[in-house]
């Protein structure tokens, strides 16, 4: 089938209008929604271990907005050994929650979708209607951070609050409860986003950069030297 000018421009919805030479073009509602979608964000998410203080405010108020049941945990945040000694002694806190790695592995193993990475903001959720309780997905996860919802046995997960918080158009839930603001989220797409300018300015690492997973989840380190 040959595509001549005419036919192309039948198949895309464009009329072209012809007075005097010159041309007007009226492009389709199709075009136009195109042009004015919004583009894709990528949100992540900065933990400054400097500032955090282990006081967990983060880790329950994660479990009241999402309902997380007890027993489970969308997020934790775990103490160092101590280090200094005594009456001198400090202790190093991290978080250990969801990457929303970039390459992820949960949803490659995922066999039938319900572990997914949705494009429009990077974050990495689950259609919890369609998992089927095979675990592939907490096994792939080499940050060991997803488990089993004892109330629906379905996987789960942070989820940056997507339908809660983010839905609302408020920051998740840990990142409006934190009391030292030691966490950051914004969108990794917006050179001026919040969360940009301390990935910018401060030193910060990701835990298993090796495995090629590109995790979200930036930490701004505790003290100088070897990050393991």
């Amino acid at each position: 089938m040959k595509c001549s000018r005419r036919n192309f421009l039948t198949g895309t919805g464009a009329v072209i209008f012809t007075t005097g030479g010159v041309g007007l073009s009226v492009l389709s509602t199709q075009t136009v929604a195109a042009d004015e979608a919004s583009p894709a964000k990528r949100y992540g998410m900065v933990h400054d271990e400097t500032a955090c203080i282990g006081c967990t405010a983060c880790t329950d108020a994660c479990r009241d907005v999402n309902n997380v049941p007890e027993g489970v945990s969308r997020l934790e945040i775990l103490r160092s050994d101590p280090q200094g000694e005594y009456p001198d002694v400090t202790y190093r806190f991290t978080r250990k929650s969801c990457q929303h790695c970039e390459n992820p592995p949960c949803v490659y193993v995922c066999p039938t979708g319900a572990a997914y990475k949705d494009e429009q903001t990077g974050i990495i959720d689950v259609h919890k209607e369609k998992c089927v309780g095979c675990g592939y997905c907490l096994a792939a996860c080499p940050y060991q951070v997803r488990f089993f919802n004892p109330d629906d046995h379905s996987a789960d997960k942070c989820n940056f609050c997507r339908d809660t918080n983010l839905a609302e158009g408020k920051q998740p839930a840990c990142v409006e409860s934190c009391p030292t603001k030691a966490l950051t989220f914004g969108d990794l797409n917006d050179p001026s986003s919040d969360v940009n300018q301390v990935i910018e300015n401060k030193v910060v690492y990701r835990d298993k950069v090796q495995l090629g997973t590109k995790p979200k989840l930036y930490k701004v380190p505790h003290q100088k030297g070897e990050i393991s």
